[in-house]
């Protein structure tokens, strides 16, 4: 799933309702990868903890857990986005 936001900002995501563990990619306006919460595990109990990265991002994207990983994605790569 593509989480795309108006415009750049610090966005914290928690796991409430969700099923599998999931990669969580934060990028910025210009495709760059600034952070990765990788295999993160689905909330077992209220309140759900927060993953905040501190950075600035335009889009979160959330993959299956280990996809990260298994594509060699890292901090500091580059996306691509087609929004057509």
């Amino acid at each position: 799933m593509l989480f795309i936001f108006e415009e750049e900002g610090v966005y914290p995501f928690w796991m409430k309702n969700t099923f599998i563990p999931l990669d969580m990619i934060w990028i910025d306006n210009s495709g760059t990868v600034v952070f990765i919460s990788k295999n993160t595990p689905p909330c077992e109990q209220e309140p759900c903890p927060t993953i905040a990265p501190g950075r600035k991002a335009k889009y979160v994207l959330e993959l299956c857990g280990g996809t990260a990983d298994r594509i060699g994605l890292t901090v500091g790569d580059t996306v691509a986005l087609d929004m057509r």
